[in-house]
């Protein structure tokens, strides 16, 4: 290594020229990569939901109705001239209304009142309407100047219209945010005027090489895009710190720069590599979801802090010895102050926090595991946003609802028929689009509308459109979808396609519960053996991951005890993303414990190692912590900001028990941490 060292120094203004380069390329292709708003399009491709959406999309143009309209004082005649507006937005392939149901030009009081309420009540009509997926931040716009604020929207396509626009504005403000925090915990930090600015400009380097590199995959999910930045710059700021301090303290020995920045670089390759490699692991552990969300996440962000890693070692170095004269030149004194008190009261509790921890381990793991959840985006705003206020009105009027697709063989009309008599005995279906319910099985396919038939018929299906009333998920959801593909089945067995938002929410939910132990197994094991090989004992890998995975269990455990539900998918995430970013802290405390040891007692040791590492925890902590909170406080998706949150507390949690907690823990497994030979060396005080 010290020659490949030796090299990057000598070579220090080519690579400083390259790096600029790359940047700048990068920061171009950034403009070029999509962001995909669609939590459904990440389940995978032999699901049946999207099994189903593909044959559809295969036998009929258009697709599955995706947003709710609705508007309130209109007649009849109103009602179809706004339809018929909505019809001509680009964008909008279809719209269902009660004329397609019903004859609409005989009195109403003569139809069957459950049909004409599914679409018309109270003087306020209530649109389906069917968005494609490229046009629907203008489309919902147009349909939004048409109807006007007064009325409302409600349906994934709009959802995910606003996420589209909401998420960059937001995303902007919290970077803004972050960096500034960053640059004030830095200056506390550090102990020159130029280090903040040294640091933060590696970091820029490697998310902008990160953030235009993800081209290569075409297009990243919007969970990527608003949180991989942020997160990489949490995660990956306190690899430039070690190798800083590295450097003083090798340059306070020898005066020639570049002798000491070979020797630092040296030195602090192992642990800013095992701390790289453990936050590479968390992330790659993403990777093995078959809910693919995960793997579009787990693939940005390692490839992020691989990047990272890859600065801090070829950059940072080129750069810090281009300006090593201004780091001497803005020196200033420390912010920070000696930590040997708060030392010496950790040493004092250390062995009964360790006791605490141990109580608190079993009911965190319990209460972790019980939580309530939401698995499908349909509530991902609040009542308090736009998009909410919509929601609740439309429910007020029509209640919940959505609509789902079934395509069954065409040729047997009995059958269909026989299918669609048992369907409507369900209680939570309201109505059904179909040809045998529009024309009946004895009338022939000829008498009916070319337009219409279009909609119900293909050369091999018959589309039944069917109105239910209930959410866009939840156990009631989830029983009628069973429900409704067991009697599908049962008229002809293997050949029926389901679809609708409630149909992917549930298929979403039968795929991610099936990752989360493997997940969370792969992302435990491969930690492990990585902090195995690099601290060479059984015990410590032990200690350290049951640290980190006690602060996770207890930060899953709080929304149980607040009785509040969560996102499954911010559940599922943030196992892996919390033990990956903070179990650097852990092993930092282990690394500097029992470098302290040799040459110290275990209760001197204790004092000494909180000072020593002290700064460092609460820099990459502190980000941490706040850029959670951020992403949590600014973000009006609730998915977004419960994944914030997560974070942010995670972090929080992970520094108090490696703070509080971990010295105590190896202080009472002292022996199998450093070894009979340096326990024999030290005479305890």
């Amino acid at each position: 290594m010290q020659k490949f060292y030796t090299g990057i120094v000598k070579l220090r203004k080519p690579i400083i020229a390259f790096y600029l380069a790359v940047t700048v390329i990068c920061l171009l292709m950034t403009n070029m990569v999509g962001v995909n708003y669609d939590i459904n399009d990440y389940l995978p491709a032999e699901t049946p939901s999207t099994v189903s959406i593909d044959k559809m999309q295969e036998e009929f143009e258009g697709g599955i109705p995706n947003a709710r309209v609705m508007v309130k004082n209109v007649t009849i005649p109103e009602a179809l001239e706004v339809k018929e507006q909505i019809e001509k937005v680009n964008g909008v392939t279809d719209v269902t209304w009660l004329d397609d149901s019903v004859d609409i030009h005989v009195p109403l009081s003569t139809l069957d009142q459950g049909v004409v309420e599914t679409y018309y009540k109270d003087d306020t009509a209530l649109f389906s309407v069917t968005i494609e997926e490229s046009h629907r931040i203008s489309a919902v716009d147009e349909i939004r100047a048409i109807i006007g604020e007064e009325n409302a929207m409600g349906g994934s396509a709009v959802s995910t219209a606003i996420a589209t626009v909401n998420t960059v504005k937001e995303i902007q403000v919290i970077v803004v945010i972050a960096v500034i925090f960053v640059l004030l915990v830095l200056i506390l930090t550090t102990n020159s005027w130029m280090e903040p600015i040294l640091i933060l400009g590696g970091l820029g380097v490697a998310i902008a090489i990160n953030s235009g590199t993800n081209l290569i995959f075409g297009e990243i999910s919007f969970v990527s895009n608003a949180a991989g930045s942020i997160l990489q710059l949490a995660v990956s700021l306190d690899y430039s710190v070690f190798l800083i301090h590295r450097f003083e303290e090798c340059k306070n020995q020898n005066p020639n720069t570049d002798e000491a920045m070979v020797e630092a670089l040296c030195k602090s390759t192992s642990s800013i590599l095992s701390s790289g490699l453990t936050t590479v692991i968390g992330f790659v552990a993403l990777v093995l979801m078959q809910f693919l969300l995960g793997r579009d996440l787990g693939m940005v962000l390692a490839k992020g802090v691989a990047f990272s890693l890859i600065i801090v070692f070829t950059f940072m170095p080129a750069l810090i010895l281009s300006v090593c004269k201004w780091m001497d030149k803005t020196k200033h004194r420390s912010f920070m102050p000696s930590f040997k008190k708060l030392g010496r009261l950790i040493r004092k509790i250390s062995v009964p926090m360790a006791c605490l921890f141990a109580l608190v381990i079993v009911p965190a793991y319990l209460g972790s595991n019980a939580n309530s959840y939401h698995y499908g985006s349909s509530g991902i705003y609040g009542e308090d946003t736009q998009f909410g206020k919509d929601k609740k009105a439309i429910e007020e009027v029509f209640g919940k609802g959505d609509t789902y697709v079934l395509l069954v063989p065409r040729g047997d009309l009995a059958t269909e028929t026989a299918l669609s008599e048992e369907l409507h005995l369900l209680p939570e279906v309201k109505n059904i689009i179909s040809y045998v319910d529009l024309a009946g099985a004895e009338v022939p396919i000829e008498y009916l509308d070319e337009n219409t038939l279009a909609q119900l018929m293909s050369d091999e299906y018959s589309r039944m459109v069917i109105s239910v009333d209930v959410d866009y998920e939840g156990e009631e959801t989830f029983a009628l979808v069973e429900n409704i593909r067991k009697i599908a089945d049962q008229y002809y067995p293997g050949a029926t396609y389901l679809a609708g938002e409630g149909i992917s929410t549930y298929d979403l939910k039968e795929t991610v519960t099936a990752d989360m132990i493997k997940v969370n197994l792969v992302a435990i094991a491969a930690v492990f053996v990585v902090l195995l090989l690099t601290l060479k004992s059984i015990s410590l890998p032990i200690i350290l991951v049951l640290s980190i995975e006690t602060a996770i269990w207890l930060n899953l455990t709080v929304p149980y005890f607040l009785d509040s539900a969560i996102y499954y998918i911010a559940y599922l995430i943030i196992s892996s993303i919390q033990l990956g970013a903070t179990v650097d802290y852990a092993i930092l405390l282990t690394d500097r414990y029992k470098e302290n040891r040799a040459v110290l007692n275990k209760n001197e040791a204790v004092v000494q190692t909180i000072d020593d590492v002290m700064v460092s925890i609460l820099t990459s902590g502190s980000v941490l912590t706040v850029v959670g909170f951020l992403l949590g406080i600014f973000s009006s998706n609730q998915l977004l900001g419960q994944l914030g949150i997560f974070i942010g507390r995670g972090a929080l949690l992970s520094m108090i028990i490696v703070i509080f907690v971990l010295p105590g823990l190896l202080h009472i497994f002292d022996k199998t941490v450093v070894g009979k030979k340096i326990q024999e060396s030290q005479q305890e005080v």
